[in-house]
């Protein structure tokens, strides 16, 4: 069954408001139930050219839209498969948004795995939806298959992770090279075009974890650039970002991705992620002692403050010690929408008064990569 829905043709207006609907841009909206379209559509509609169908349609719609719009469980293996169908259309759209009832890790890897650049939880909010769509800082507005290309690197990254997290909720090995070769294409994509725009993609595009991780690894990657580090080094930096915070997919998103402070108890499962993560992955053969160590300790400090294992400055070695200031500077920049973004200058004055527990000449040389780049 098909329930198309477009926005209504300008019939008997005047020639101004003609020519602002035509150039309001189009956004395929796609669900598995007539409900769930009917409901996206009336929203959508308000500030976009709509064109919408039902999954288990035939896959009709030809026009290449700014942005896709999709609400349907993805533990149902028929949407699966009916999504994977518009695999070549939602490649053309510059923004995937999928709305997801029931979120889970699994649930939002899947997403991520068929396409997704946002993933919207719960229940559907006419306000948080219109704003993803209608980013004013979004160059994307004025879509462009160039713009498409160049987030492919965005692309590759968010996959990868999404990948890992499967891997840890499903017991699976990861794909280690996949994960360096994402890394890879983020080197490449910030040598020739700068952090700053790597750093306004990823927060365009995702949230929570993923743009975490996502952040983390760019700043990582420019570091080591700006501290000039052979190719060799700079790819033990983004193999260490890219892992650091995997043993998150074993955290409940509720604590997660709590829009607040945690509590006492709260705090203390997240703090297991280090250890969780190590764990996880001293079973891969193709993963170094190194990255083991960075993935574990990426939360130490030089005073002994930090956690799992309290170390001190002797034995906190050159990775971790790079890792967990670029960790830092990423949770501090972060995109929420229960909050604003950090200004980077600010952000990078928390780190400068973070006396004993970071090298104070590498907070120095970061100057270069939290200011400038």
């Amino acid at each position: 069954m098909q329930n198309a829905r477009t926005s209504p043709s300008p019939v008997k207006r005047d020639a101004g408001i003609r020519e602002r609907e035509v150039a309001r841009p189009l956004v395929h909206v796609l669900a598995d139930t007539s409900d769930k379209l009917s409901g996206l559509c009336s929203i959508v509609e308000e500030k976009f050219t709509v064109a919408g169908e039902r999954l288990d349609a035939g896959a009709k719609l030809s026009q290449v839209p700014f942005a896709i719009v999709i609400r349907a469980e993805l533990r149902d293996v028929d949407n699966i498969a009916a999504i994977k169908k518009r695999a070549g259309k939602l490649a053309k759209a510059t923004k995937r948004i999928f709305l997801l009832d029931h979120t889970s890790h699994v649930g939002i890897s899947q997403a991520y795995a068929l396409g997704a650049t946002l993933i919207l939880p719960g229940p559907v909010n006419r306000g948080t939806l219109l704003a993803a769509l209608s980013d004013p800082a979004d160059p994307a507005l004025a879509s462009s298959s160039e713009t498409a290309q160049s987030d492919n690197a965005i692309e590759t990254a968010a996959t990868a992770i999404a990948s890992m997290f499967t891997s840890v909720t499903s017991g699976q090995p990861i794909d280690v090279d996949g994960a360096r070769e994402a890394g890879r294409q983020i080197a490449d994509r910030i040598a020739q075009h700068g952090l700053s725009e790597w750093l306004t993609t990823v927060r365009r595009h995702h949230e929570g974890t993923y743009q975490h991780c996502l952040l983390v690894t760019g700043i990582v990657i420019d570091f080591g650039l700006s501290l000039g580090v052979g190719r060799p080094d700079l790819e033990r930096l983004y193999t260490a970002a890219m892992f650091h915070d995997i043993g998150k997919a074993q955290i409940p998103l509720a604590i997660l991705d709590k829009p607040g402070c945690l509590d006492p108890e709260e705090r203390a499962v997240i703090e297991t992620h280090p250890v969780a993560g190590y764990d996880f992955l001293k079973g891969h053969d193709n993963i170094s002692p190194e990255i083991l160590d960075a993935v574990r300790h990426h939360h130490e400090y030089l005073d002994g403050s930090g956690y799992p294992d309290a170390l001190c400055a002797e034995n906190v070695g050159d990775i971790v010690r790079i890792l967990t200031i670029s960790d830092i500077f990423a949770a501090l920049i972060e995109h929420r929408h229960y909050r604003p973004t950090m200004p980077r200058p600010q952000a990078y004055n928390i780190l400068c008064g973070m006396n004993g527990k970071l090298e104070k000449a590498l907070v120095a040389s970061f100057k270069h990569v939290a200011l400038t780049r």
